[in-house]
């Protein structure tokens, strides 16, 4: 029910539930109480023209494609094979273009992401028919949300264009800030000079030659370099990254067994190092896939970082996360080959190197400045263009953008642990700047990185949204 405060305000404006975001995490969290028995009404304030598709899944080039394949990205916490299945059906109806992956089974397929998100927006149309038969409903209300207040009979929330909306409950479901979309605090100006890493119409005006600098060497130089592709660019891409690591191409290994399951023992971050090299090695000596034992660590990471200690913490993300970032967060295999052979060809170079700054030349060239690894000077290095690789910004104290910087400075939220997202309880719930958990705000999906470490692939998405919308059906 919404209250009678609320109804006061304009009752087109109020909701039982209002979802911060419209990406993947809103949808889902959409969908699952869309599926609830009960009566309520869901406002999704998303800025992008439609729902389900965020930052993530709104890519339009069949290149960029999931880093998962098809068995792996259900939606459906209940079935492991919902993705699979509605590609059975999406492709006998036609409607995946030509692709030279569509001779694997389907199951193994990595579907383009803009495919996957219309799978995620038919799953959103499908929960909304089912929640009409029961009076709930989820509207989509196209804006951003500047500012939020709580109070103790629900949550306001302020758009940019001046609208305001109240609803009983509100969940920061605002998905992913991506490094080279994101205006920064204290920016070094590095996004105004660099190529987004996803616009192919944007690479198709440079040189077909020229020469381009990649700050970054994870999944987002991965999409990089398959833009400059699609765009037509034939000239040498040089790749920096602090440890000059390079995704793993993702395959597809058998079912190892879940051994840190089987041994609680194993709490720190050198005993999970130590153990998986042990179990990778006999994987190997087996002639298995050293991928397989290192997947059933995926099903663990949650409980393992949330129980750590921060002093362990730190261990981990000091120590191991380039490796882990490397071998867990692996490439597509379209994206990794094309990789590989622009590799082989000469290309394509990796330098372990980190950025110390830049400047525009009067040439109207760039010019970064380096300091390779195990080197205490810094070199220039000189190019055409520049792409700014770098992932996710997950510290949102370096966010500058309205909402994020309201809600820490009125301490609505409070960094979450490591100062990676924010922090909530284990059901979601936020904690304001004193610790307090709030019955009013919560949080879901990428926000909650230092809550579990992995946060925002889409199994971690769908069983959030579940979790929560028990919660919040429960209120």
């Amino acid at each position: 029910m919404i209250s009678p405060i609320q109804q006061a305000v304009d009752p087109s404006r109020s909701a039982d539930i209002l979802v911060v975001g419209g990406g993947l995490s809103g949808s889902m969290l959409a969908v699952q109480l869309l599926r609830l028995p009960g009566t309520r009404r869901i406002l999704i304030v998303e800025p992008r023209e439609e729902l389900g598709r965020g930052e993530a899944y709104s890519a339009t080039e069949l290149g960029h494609t999931l880093n998962g394949n098809a068995a792996r990205m259900s939606v459906d916490p209940d079935n492991a094979d919902d993705l699979t299945q509605w590609l059975t059906d999406f492709i006998a109806g036609g409607g995946w273009p030509e692709s030279d992956q569509q001779h694997v089974p389907i199951a193994e397929l990595f579907p383009p992401r803009g495919v996957f998100g219309l799978y995620v927006q038919q799953r959103l149309a499908e929960a909304r028919v089912l929640g009409a038969t029961r009076g709930s409903s989820a509207e989509h209300v196209r804006g951003e949300v500047v500012d939020l207040h709580v109070s103790e009979t629900g949550v306001t929330i302020n758009l940019a264009d001046g609208q305001q909306l109240s609803g009983r409950h509100a969940v920061l479901a605002t998905g992913m800030y991506a490094a080279a979309r994101t205006p920064q605090r204290q920016s070094s100006g590095l996004n105004a000079a660099a190529v987004d890493p996803w616009d192919v119409s944007a690479m198709r005006q440079l040189d077909p030659q020229s020469r381009v600098l990649i700050i970054g060497s994870g999944l987002t130089m991965v999409d990089a370099v398959v833009s400059l592709q699609q765009a037509g660019h034939r000239g040498p891409v040089e790749i920096f990254s602090r440890h000059g690591l390079l995704p793993h191409v993702r395959r597809q290994p058998p079912i190892w067994v879940d051994f840190l399951a089987e041994d609680p023992s194993i709490r720190s971050t050198r005993q999970l190092v130590r153990k998986l090299r042990e179990q990778c090695e006999l994987a190997i000596e087996n002639g298995i896939d050293w991928q397989a034992p290192l997947d059933t660590v995926r099903a663990n990471i949650g409980r393992l970082w949330n129980q750590a200690t921060d002093v362990q913490r730190r261990q981990f993300v000091r120590h191991v996360r380039p490796w882990w970032e490397s071998h867990h967060h692996r490439s597509p295999p379209p994206g990794a080959a094309l990789l590989s052979q622009l590799i082989k060809q000469g290309r394509v170079t990796i330098q372990a190197a980190s950025l110390q700054g830049f400047e525009t030349l009067p040439s109207g060239q760039l010019q970064i400045r380096i300091r390779r690894r195990g080197e205490q000077e810094t070199s220039l290095v000189t190019g055409d263009a520049l792409i700014n690789s770098t992932g996710i910004e997950y510290d949102w104290r370096r966010v500058d953008r309205p909402l994020p910087r309201q809600l820490l400075a009125r301490g609505l939220i409070q960094p979450g642990p490591l100062a990676l997202g924010i922090a909530a309880d284990p059901g979601g719930a936020v904690l304001d700047a004193q610790g307090r958990i709030s019955s009013r705000l919560f949080a879901m999906g990428p926000p909650l990185r230092g809550m579990w470490w992995e946060s925002t692939a889409v199994t971690d998405v769908a069983l959030q949204a579940k979790a929560l919308a028990a919660r919040l059906a429960g209120f």
